[in-house]
């Protein structure tokens, strides 16, 4: 389906360049902090483009669905035109402000599919991008070790995107505003998407925490070995993917079950993961996390599709939605400079509060 394929394509990309920023950090000569400053671009340049995309894409999903993944595709092989710091935080804008502009497109594109087509699509469409970020971070690793460099790979990955981007010359999706029989009002609209976008921006912390910061926990706070820390992310997004399809396999899940099984098992499961006092339990505690929370962002992102045929719902809560990837960072390190690292992913378990609070408020 067009939509998995391009799903698979952007996880391809940001999960091969994981497995590139060593290679990139010493083909640039790159000290930590210049790295740090050029791979702070990505959200400096996603989140406006974000707040774009969606007056661009309403109407118009499939044709800019299509733009934009070109558009990222060639700003991934832009980047192997960098040579120096600065240059790389600009290539790296561009790969922000694109990868943005797609996560919405993608998410406009996924919703109205769903209803033109009365079928679920949030879970499996999803689901693609973990997969890809798992095949990819390992791929990339085999082709560094054959001898190919950093500006090689991205070329290449470019190409895929690309290509995967042609696939949705054959989506079916109906053009232009569709006819609803009444006006939304502005103030319900904003509340809903506040709300939704909020409780997704919570999940996508614990997400974004997981994956920056579960390697670490393992080597400098269990005693794992490099090869054993690394498969932590890994295991996390398995996890997410068995959840989604697990959810899409099951006859239609309400909402509000989610909510539960999100803030409950998600919030236990960081909690575990960071006092968890060895390897396999951390271990076990990022998987019980995963599974959890996995199904919840496109749970929220189907309700949202269902809630405004427009569109407005999907990419404002879409954008809102993104400010967890981007606090994400700095909460976690401001909570390790006072608590440690480990009591800082466990006090993350009380974003799952919200959730279970949505649940007993018994909300849609």
């Amino acid at each position: 389906m067009p939509l998995i394929a391009v799903c698979a394509v952007w996880g391809v990309f940001w999960g091969a360049w994981s497995a590139l920023l060593p290679a990139v950090k010493l083909e640039l000569a790159l000290s930590a902090s210049d790295l740090g400053l050029a791979l702070s671009a990505v959200p400096v340049g996603a989140l406006p483009a974000m707040a774009l995309a969606g007056r661009i894409a309403r109407g118009r999903e499939r044709a800019a669905l299509l733009g934009f993944t070109v558009l990222f595709g060639l700003s991934v092989a832009g980047i192997g035109l960098a040579g120096t710091a600065w240059e790389l935080a600009l290539a790296l804008l561009l790969v922000g402000a694109a990868s943005g502009a797609l996560d919405i497109a993608l998410n406009l594109a996924t919703g109205r599919a769903e209803r033109e087509s009365g079928r679920r699509l949030f879970q499996p469409v999803h689901a693609a991008f973990p997969v890809a970020v798992i095949a990819a971070a390992p791929a990339t690793g085999l082709a560094r070790s054959l001898g190919l460099d950093a500006g090689t790979v991205l070329v290449a990955i470019g190409l895929i995107v690309i290509a995967a981007s042609l696939t949705l010359l054959a989506l079916p999706l109906g053009r232009g505003l569709p006819v609803t029989s009444s006006p939304i009002d502005r103030r319900s609209l904003v509340g809903a998407a506040l709300l939704l976008g909020v409780l997704a921006a919570c999940v996508l912390t614990i997400e974004n925490s997981v994956e920056q910061w579960s390697v670490l926990l393992l080597e400098e706070h269990r005693g794992a070995s490099p090869l054993t820390a690394s498969a932590a992310p890994a295991v996390y997004m398995a996890a997410l993917t068995v959840g989604r399809l697990t959810v899409q396999a099951l006859p239609r899940m309400p909402l509000r079950t989610l909510y539960l099984v999100a803030g409950v098992g998600g919030g236990a499961g960081i909690a575990l993961a960071g006092l968890g006092g060895s390897v396999p339990v951390s271990m076990a505690g990022f998987a019980l996390t995963g599974l959890a929370l996995g199904p919840m962002v496109p749970a929220l992102l189907s309700r949202a599709a269902a809630g405004d045929a427009g569109g407005t719902l999907v990419w404002w809560v879409s954008t809102i939605s993104y400010t967890g990837f981007v606090v994400s960072p700095l909460l976690v390190a401001g909570l390790s400079g006072w608590l440690g690292l480990p009591a800082a992913l466990a006090a993350l378990g009380l974003l799952g509060l919200p959730l279970v609070g949505r649940f007993v408020l018994r909300g849609p």
